[in-house]
């Protein structure tokens, strides 16, 4: 795997700092962000989708990202769909 940094939160504190990285090989992005409260990962776990099991499987997770990050998710997913075109 090799990870290609596209960008971090650019309002980041000291200790904060969700970022976005593309695995170019896998076509996949990584995101790092908060761990959603409680409530949050309730109403994910929650939500349905015709076709899918109901809650978030052991393998998964859901993070938060702020708003302020859209344009470094809109590259990151532009750098992955370049990788998948190879």
């Amino acid at each position: 795997m090799s990870l290609r940094f596209i960008g971090i939160d650019p309002s980041t504190g000291q200790g904060e700092s969700p970022t976005v990285w593309v695995d170019e090989s896998r076509g996949e992005l990584v995101i790092q962000g908060w761990k959603p409260d409680a409530a949050t990962e309730a109403e994910c776990a929650g939500f349905e989708v015709p076709g899918h099991a109901v809650g978030i499987p052991e393998h998964e997770g859901v993070v938060r990202v702020p708003a302020r990050m859209v344009p470094i998710l809109r590259e990151a997913c532009e750098v992955a769909e370049r990788s998948q075109l190879r």
